[in-house]
C-alpha cells in the first residue's frame, strides 16, 4: 500500500475462494483496483457483505493465512461495504454501531 495504512479502490470482482489444507469454507474475496493503479485480492471478514463489482472499498494490511495471495482486507462499514449489522461483540472491527 506504499507506506499508507489504508488505501481507496473500486472492487472489479467478487467472489469465494476455498481455503487450503486442512480447512475448508468458502471464503468471500474481493479483486479491487486501487487508487495507486495497483489490483489486489482482498478478504471481505464478517458474516455475509453488500458489495458487487464497481463498488468503492476501503482496504488495510493484513494477510488470509489460509487463502494463497490475499494479503489485504476491507474495512468494514466505509464507503460502499456496510458494516456487519447482528455483531454484538467486536463491534469496531466490523463497522457495528452500539444499539
Amino acid at each position: 500500500l506504499q507506506k499508507n495504512p489504508f488505501k481507496k479502490g473500486v472492487c472489479k470482482l467478487v467472489t469465494t475462494r476455498t481455503p487450503k489444507k486442512p480447512n475448508s469454507a468458502l471464503r468471500k474475496i474481493a479483486r479491487v483496483r486501487l487508487t495507486n493503479g495497483y489490483e489486489v485480492t482482498a478478504y471481505i471478514g464478517g458474516e455475509g457483505h453488500n458489495i458487487q463489482e464497481h463498488s468503492v472499498v476501503l482496504v488495510r494490511g493484513g494477510r488470509v493465512k489460509d487463502l494463497p495471495g490475499v494479503r489485504f482486507h476491507l474495512i468494514r462499514g466505509k464507503y460502499d461495504l456496510q458494516g456487519v449489522l447482528t455483531r454484538k461483540n467486536g463491534r469496531s472491527k466490523y463497522g457495528s454501531k452500539k444499539k
